[in-house]
């Protein structure tokens, strides 16, 4: 796979795992899937980004690996990708950064 393929398909993997975890999705379908699923296992696995990154991650690893070491390698590799770029792209309050002064 050359780096070039690899970074669109971590965009890919970072696009859909967002849509899936943050967002309600084109006419709330996405929204609608949540309320499905509840509070239960699958409830709280869409409201966790990097669980949600480790499922949507996988057919894209299955799919680019020859063998299943690499399959296994990609797989991660995407996930770990898509969280990056996740930490990346979060706007962190400095608010929620206990401060400390010395007397």
């Amino acid at each position: 796979m050359s780096i070039f393929l690899f970074v669109i398909i971590a965009l890919a993997v970072w696009r859909f795992t967002h849509l899936f975890a943050k967002e309600d999705g084109p006419f709330n379908i996405i929204y609608l899937i949540r309320k499905k699923a509840g509070a239960g296992f699958f409830g709280s696995l869409l409201d966790c980004f990097y669980c949600v990154s480790v499922w949507v991650a996988l057919p894209f690893g299955l799919w680019q690996g020859n063998n299943w070491c690499e399959k296994l390698l990609y797989w991660g590799a995407l996930s770990g990708a898509a969280c990056l770029l996740e930490q990346a792209t979060t706007n962190k309050n400095k608010d929620d950064i206990p401060h400390y002064k010395e007397d």
